[in-house]
């Protein structure tokens, strides 16, 4: 049985506790909406530094293509100047190597007109050597004359003649039997051969067919010019032009035989010059670029001011290898 007393507690406890809980109640409540506003102006403050940080990303994306587009803008104009450097550049090296190919062409013409020129003066000393011992013959033929005939008289023993009394005729010795007169007859110039024209004659002869082209024709009478009158100068020359007609047909070892004669059988000749530099051009044109070298060096360092060294030294300045070797 419930007393009396015990109902009156309960009526009384219960109402105290829902009063507890709707006071607990409140005070969470009280207590969450001061987060639950902390938490919201976090977040606001939060979205602003993203906004200002995407703002501050978009004005750096702006100025950075900005600045791109002014060095795009720098790098074709740098372009276009290197482009156009460049194109200055070809057209002065191509002006150059017209200038150097006409200057080229000058030499070349200058060394042809000084071989020609050359030319005629070996022909001319050929020439007035010839003269010469045709001269020495004639004065040992009239000494030879002289001695022969009988020494005149007194004009006391002299028998009188008349104007028209014919003086009396020297007495001539018969030929040997070898075939060879006496040393009282007048001799003329022994020749090679009996069909062989003097030296002179015969390189005029073989140096005309030379200018027109006729080349296996001149290169045979140059070959009699040197067979016939080895010790001639002429004949140096003619071995040049043998090498020459050689060098033309592209018969390089050959030919650099034939400059080799001209080199070391005629030091002295005026050919001496241009057969080094032809020697070595055939020497490149055989790939063998040390000796070629070697020999357009010799050509500089023996005729350094001749028209044949100024070639040589384009020649070695253009395939860029020194003039002088280095040590």
């Amino acid at each position: 049985m419930i007393k009396p007393e015990q109902t009156l507690h309960r009526k009384f406890v219960i109402p105290t506790f829902h009063l507890a809980s709707a006071a607990l109640l409140v005070a969470v409540s009280f207590c969450s909406a001061p987060a639950a506003f902390a938490v919201s102006k976090d977040m606001v403050q939060l979205q602003t530094q993203i906004q200002a940080l995407q703002d501050a990303v978009a004005r750096l994306q702006q100025s950075n293509d900005e600045r791109m587009g002014v060095m795009k803008d720098l790098i074709q104009q740098s372009a276009d100047s290197i482009n156009k450097m460049g194109a200055n550049v070809d057209a002065m090296r191509k002006q150059l190597q017209t200038q150097q190919d006409a200057q080229s062409g000058k030499v070349d013409q200058v060394s042809g007109q000084i071989q020609s020129l050359n030319d005629s003066v070996d022909e001319i000393k050929a020439r007035i050597a010839t003269l010469q011992k045709l001269m020495q013959d004639v004065q040992s033929q009239q000494q030879s004359m002289s001695a022969g005939m009988p020494q005149p008289t007194s004009s006391a023993t002299l028998p009188p003649t008349s104007p028209t009394t014919a003086p009396p005729p020297t007495t001539v010795a018969p030929a040997t039997k070898k075939g060879k007169p006496s040393a009282g007859i007048p001799q003329a110039a022994e020749a090679p051969g009996p069909a062989v024209p003097p030296a002179d004659e015969l390189y005029k002869t073989a140096l005309g067919d030379y200018m027109a082209a006729k080349y296996p024709l001149a290169s045979s009478e140059f070959g009699d010019v040197v067979k016939y009158y080895p010790d001639n100068p002429l004949s140096g020359n003619s071995f040049y032009y043998q090498a020459e007609i050689e060098f033309k047909d592209g018969r390089y070892p050959a030919a650099i035989k034939a400059y080799d004669a001209v080199l070391e059988q005629y030091p002295d000749s005026n050919k001496v010059p241009v057969s080094h530099l032809h020697k070595g051009m055939a020497l490149f044109s055989l790939k063998e670029n040390e000796a070629g070298t070697r020999e357009l060096r010799t050509l500089i360092q023996r005729f350094p001011n001749s028209p044949e060294a100024m070639q040589a030294r384009s020649k070695l300045s253009g395939m860029g290898i020194p003039v002088t070797p280095k040590h």
